[in-house]
């Protein structure tokens, strides 16, 4: 049952109760919200996975420390007519550059090839094919730039590049470039803060710049840092193969910045930046294989951003973004993710700018976003943090996503941000995988929520919420699958439009009155088959005209801990329960093909149980013994209520069955 909540505070007690760690800029317009009690839910005690449910929902999100080493040694298939694969390429001509403190040895014997030395500033300019360029030694005020008619090699052997001016590394050809570090070398570029040697009508925007296509590979290690602006930049795409190793130290804005593309097919690469990490400022993202991990530290940074689509099929990335409405993945077009693994934090809260509220997303993505395998697991720590934010649909068919959100609602004048775990604006279809979320932050922190249609057909999906753990607009299918939701101040599945549930095992648990199990407001509640139990202050009652499975809703009183068993007249147990927590007021709602038209059956409460097996307190194949007798009931409408219940009011609902006394 959604609770509205108008916050009528003037703006200015509205920064004080919200904002206890950062400041807003009164004459601008942006503002960082920080998590508070404004969210109205912040006092309330967190959820606590109820006794013997195992610890499915026990778990905790942390880097992995062997990530580096199982994915940054994955292999790359090289394909024979893949013209960014340097297997496929000769180059016969070598010019070699020595640097030495602030001279460089130059030694070219290549015909079509000129280069120049002033000092440590070396500038070649080419007209032929097949080059190898080799830069070796240290400089402490030197460069290297080259104009290029033609693709070429350049091979890092163990150089260090200086340049107190400008660029390491000025790349003024738009021609494919092969960066190979040496094997067994150490490779350093640094730029200074400001860059002074700029030629007119030339970009510079990088340590490591370059007009055309960018393809590191070799094992020898990379380290780059751009004091200026960016580390490394194409104005077109930037390609790592396998066994690369790569570190950006320090950037003042993105890490890697290109035009086009970043495709990452292995090797090794680590960035700590100040703005994104990766960003593709027209194009898209593809890994494959490989280990990214990432770190960023301003507002609204990224840890991997897209002007098109995200492609993950395989290897590692691990992103801490601390910038208010950081995303840990971004991106504008749609997101595929069909293997490997993602790790990502977020710790800030929301930012107001421009008339609204943006906060922290572990992924974002603008367009439509399809999980096929792999693993996710996100944890937002920051007010109104999000674990996946997809503003089209969401499919999940398969793979394991684990999310954990804390962060409290945040409001700015008459706008407010809440926590979710999973949310999406179109449509959000769970087909199989496993789908686990903790949303604990108080007031609005929902676990999985779809402004449309939430549709299960499969899968495993647990989830542990302030607020509702389900959550649609329009309405919400379940088909299949094992569901279990446990909401400490709210309902465990609650559509604002109608319900229908044609299979699957769902255990849903609300909290006490006026709160419910299961919540459809005064629409159609179908069901057509599944083994369906909620408990709650109140329930929403099936709509007798549509369904074509039984259903029974006992109302009394139950203590934490206690079991509660619904047995035939034969004496087989078609329920046994164990009461996750205290209810004055209980009412639970249990559907089950084992409910037969006219048959007579038991509820029991108290008891033991052995045997069996058990999911969150519901238990099959289990020898329920002892308990006391508290009500009678026959199957002969198609929902039975029994005792003092609370909630539903659904029309055609169906009446009390006989027997039907209460605790």
């Amino acid at each position: 049952m959604k609770k509205n909540v108008l916050f009528w505070m003037p703006v200015l007690l509205l920064l004080f109760v919200n904002c206890t760690t950062e400041s807003f800029d009164f004459g601008g317009e942006e503002g960082i919200l920080v998590e508070g009690s404004g969210g109205g839910g912040s006092s309330q005690p967190n959820p606590t996975v109820p006794e013997e449910s195992g610890d499915l929902l026990g778990f905790t999100i942390a880097f992995d420390e062997t990530d580096e080493s199982t994915y940054g040694s994955m292999s790359e298939t090289v394909s024979a007519d893949e013209e960014d694969f340097i297997e496929n390429s000769e180059f016969t001509s070598i010019v070699t550059i020595t640097y030495n403190g602030t001279t460089a040895t130059v030694n070219n014997n290549v015909s079509g090839v000129e280069v120049s030395a002033n000092g440590g500033h070396v500038v070649v300019n080419s007209s032929v094919s097949k080059v190898e360029y080799v830069l070796s030694g240290t400089t402490t005020n030197g460069s290297f730039k080259v104009y290029s008619e033609k693709k070429f090699k350049l091979s890092l052997s163990g150089v260090s590049i200086l340049n107190p001016t400008g660029a390491a590394i000025n790349i003024q050809s738009s021609k494919r470039v092969f960066v190979v570090c040496a094997d067994g070398t150490t490779n350093i570029l640094t730029d200074g803060s400001s860059y002074t040697s700029v030629t007119e009508g030339e970009d510079m925007k990088a340590c490591f710049f370059s007009e055309g296509q960018l393809i590191f590979s070799g094992s020898g290690l990379l380290t780059v840092t751009g004091n200026y602006k960016h580390a490394i930049t194409s104005d077109e795409y930037v390609r790592l193969r396998s066994g690369c190793n790569i570190t950006v130290a320090a950037a003042k804005k993105d890490g890697i910045h290109t035009n086009d593309a970043v495709i990452i097919g292995g090797g090794v690469l680590k960035i700590s930046s100040t703005e994104d990490a990766i960003q593709c400022e027209d194009g898209g993202i593809t890994m494959t294989g490989g280990f990214v991990k990432v770190s960023t530290t301003a507002n609204k940074a990224h840890g991997l951003k897209a002007y098109l689509d995200v492609i993950i099929s395989g290897g590692a990335i691990q992103a801490q973004v601390a910038g208010a409405a950081s995303k840990g993945i971004s991106c504008d077009g749609n997101l595929t993710f069909s293997g490997g693994k993602l790790t990502a934090f977020t710790s800030q809260t929301a930012l107001y700018e421009d008339n609204d509220l943006s906060s922290c997303a572990g992924i974002k993505c603008d367009g439509n976003m399809l999980i096929t395998g792999g693993e996710i697991a996100i944890q937002s720590t920051g007010g109104a943090g999000k674990g996946i934010n997809c503003d089209g649909s969401l499919t999940i068919n398969d793979g394991t996503v684990k999310v954990i959100t804390t962060g409290t609602q945040c409001v700015y004048n008459r706008l407010d941000s809440s926590a979710k775990g999973i949310k999406a604006d179109g449509a959000l279809t769970i087909n199989g995988g496993t789908v686990l979320v903790k949303a604990t932050g108080g007031e609005g922190s929902e676990g999985i929520e779809s402004k449309s249609v939430l549709t299960v057909n499969n899968g495993m999906i647990a989830a542990l919420c302030y607020d509702d753990c389900m959550n649609a607009s329009n309405s919400i299918v379940i088909n299949g699958g094992t569901i279990y939701c446990y909401s400490s101040g709210n309902d465990g599945i609650d559509s604002n439009g109608t319900l229908t549930i044609t299979g699957g095992v769902i255990v849903s648990s609300g909290t006490t009155s006026p709160e419910e199990g299961f919540d459809c407001d005064q629409n159609t509640f179908k069901i057509t088959g599944g083994i369906v139990l909620g408990i709650g202050g109140g329930t929403s009652t099936p709509t007798s005209s549509v369904c074509t499975q039984r259903s029974v809703i006992y109302g009394g009183s139950g203590s934490n801990g206690e079991y509660l068993n619904i047995q035939s007249a034969d004496g087989t147990s078609i329920l046994t329960y164990q009461i996750p927590r205290a209810y004055s007021q209980m009412t639970v709602l249990f559907s089950s093909p084992n409910l037969t038209s006219g048959g007579s059956y038991i509820i029991s409460k108290g008891g033991t149980v052995s045997g069996g097996s058990e999911f969150f307190g519901l238990y099959t194949g289990a020898t329920y013994s002892g308990g006391t007798q508290a009500a009678t009931f026959t199957a002969s409408s198609m929902v039975t209520q029994v005792g003092s219940t609370s909630g539903g009011g659904q029309p055609g609902g169906g009446g009390h069955g006989p027997g039907g006394g209460g605790w």
